[in-house]
């Protein structure tokens, strides 16, 4: 028995297809949209760092030293 409810515009079709590739295009332009405002607003504020709270050796690192190496 042949087939004859075949259409080329049904939702399996071309139709379909489109619909897909306008769904994909869409999700990839919001997604793209977000990344590029998210990296706006983290470049208006920079990391600060605080050159008098660093520590380049500290007592309790050394003492940590000691007990492991033993």
């Amino acid at each position: 028995m042949e087939n004859t409810s075949r259409h080329i515009f049904h939702i399996h079709g071309i139709t379909g297809m489109l619909i897909a590739t306008v769904l994909l295009l869409s999700i990839l332009g919001v997604l793209t949209f977000l990344g590029i405002v998210t990296q706006q607003s983290v470049a208006d504020k920079p990391y600060t760092l605080d050159a008098s709270q660093i520590q380049s050796v500290s007592v309790d690192n050394a003492a940590k030293r000691t007990v492991a190496g033993e």
